[in-house]
């Protein structure tokens, strides 16, 4: 917490490599998912360092909930593009996945390249039960913070029971929210603004540097003949690539086909990386053949457990198609594996970026006016309702890894007990928790083989 004296006091000028300090450390801690990034970012921007208001992180979270991509690294772009124009937007969202990306090449290498290895395996063991702690927790405070009065929580157990039972899609759980916001913002005004009728959620925080009545910076403001010039710079970032690799390895071309098949994950992407997935798992391995059924498995656990947003498991998917099928001469598997991997990236946040700086100035016109604020309110309500469902996804797979008609992990149940109480009661750290499990894990995997 901040220094008493300094509650009162808004908080100094962030320089950019002051930024770039912290949204690199955010890409190397950033476990637990969207969920669990965007508590941390909360925690971190909102809480301690107190860089924009909880009604502006709010209002940057409901857009990005809107978008296909990943939504904790569209909202690390938006807040950084806020704070530091659009370099640092750009800076903020590569951090938030050049990590992932370089530590998901080296494990996707031991994995293909070595088998089932002993150490990783312990360590995996260990870290998917602190996940599941870590996402529950997430859902907590989002809900917490969202959830205001019992029209919004009615939202959110109506989009849980949409997703979980009726397995709708994700997108109709968003539009149905907005036409409930539209309608409540008309009706019930009071209910579906930021706070939800209660007093502003910032209230415990202090002044943040970007507060609720400071002005729209200049670079944020929307004009037009900047939002042409950046749709046909994204344009040209995504042709010129895609027509080089057309030129050397034609459409059919496994860099080509790749290239075209990720950038149409990425527009599918609404409610985060499990919305795509079934996506994924039918191009990747049923049409293409890139990986097997289970090497896709083996991934999606990579993804869930290392820093970085969860759909960065095609990278991944990209690295175990080129290693096994070597685009380059030579049979150079590593390096065919980490180019498709680097360049699936590309194409897959290549939109984010450009959702981010070209729609930001739109967004920010629309702060505090209750006609866009209440359906991205309701929008906010229904995803507490998805990240509860995806807390009881990790949590059956975790404790029951060969379904409920298998045993019942109880090392398992017990390091996700563990890492819960730690979280909830004694408000460790998430990299301490995932430390501490990981090391039990090894430590069941290699001590303990009967009971795991």
């Amino acid at each position: 917490m901040s220094d008493p004296q300094s509650a009162d006091k808004i908080p100094p000028v962030v320089s950019l490599f002051e930024a770039f300090c912290f949204w690199l450390k955010l890409g190397l801690i950033s476990f637990g998912g969207p969920a669990g990034q965007i508590a941390i970012m909360h925690q971190e921007l909102v809480e301690k360092r107190r860089w924009l208001s909880e009604r502006r992180f709010l209002h940057a979270l409901n857009y990005c909930m809107l978008l296909p991509g990943p939504e904790a690294q569209q909202l690390a772009t938006y807040i950084g593009w806020l704070m530091h124009r659009t370099w640092g937007g750009v800076i903020a969202g590569v951090l938030f996945v050049l990590p992932s990306l370089f530590i998901l090449i080296g494990l996707s290498w031991v994995y293909i390249a070595f088998g089932d290895v002993p150490l990783v395996a312990g360590i995996f063991y260990g870290i998917k039960p602190a996940v599941t702690a870590i996402v529950m927790q997430a859902a907590w405070r989002i809900g917490s913070r969202a959830l205001k009065n019992n029209w919004l929580w009615g939202i959110a157990g109506a989009s849980f029971v949409a997703i979980f039972a009726l397995n709708l899609p994700f997108p109709l759980i968003v539009l149905g929210a907005a036409l409930l916001g539209y309608l409540g913002g008309r009706l019930l005004p009071a209910q579906f603004s930021l706070g939800g009728g209660h007093a502003p959620a910032d209230k415990s925080f202090g002044p943040a540097l970007l507060d609720d009545d400071t002005p729209t910076p200049e670079h944020a403001r929307f004009r037009a003949g900047r939002l042409v010039w950046l749709l046909l710079i994204g344009a040209l970032l995504w042709l010129l690539p895609m027509a080089l690799l057309s030129a050397l390895y034609g459409w059919d071309g496994t860099l080509t086909q790749m290239a075209w098949f990720f950038t149409k994950a990425a527009l599918l992407t609404f409610g985060g990386a499990y919305a795509v997935l079934p996506y994924v798992y039918q191009g990747a391995v049923g049409h293409y053949g890139w990986l097997a059924p289970t090497q896709m498995i083996d991934g999606l656990a990579l993804g869930e457990t290392t820093p970085g947003p969860l759909i960065m498991v095609v990278a991944f998917v990209a690295f175990v198609g080129a290693y096994l099928q070597p685009i380059f001469a030579g049979d150079s598997g590593f390096v065919s594996g980490a180019v498709a991997a680097a360049l699936v990236t590309w194409f897959t946040f290549l939109p984010s970026f450009l959702f981010i700086l070209a729609g930001g100035p739109l967004v920010e016109s629309t702060h505090g006016e209750l006609k866009f604020t209440a359906p991205l309110t309701a929008i906010t309500a229904a995803v507490v309702g998805v990240i509860l469902n995806l807390a009881l996804f990790f949590g059956y797979h975790v404790l029951w890894p060969e379904g409920f008609a298998g045993r019942f992990d109880w090392p398992s149940a017990l390091l996700a007990l563990a890492a819960a109480l730690a979280l909830f009661r004694f408000k460790r750290g998430v990299i301490e928790v995932i430390g501490a499990c990981a090391v039990l894990g090894l430590a069941l995997h290699w001590g303990l083989p009967r009971l795991v």
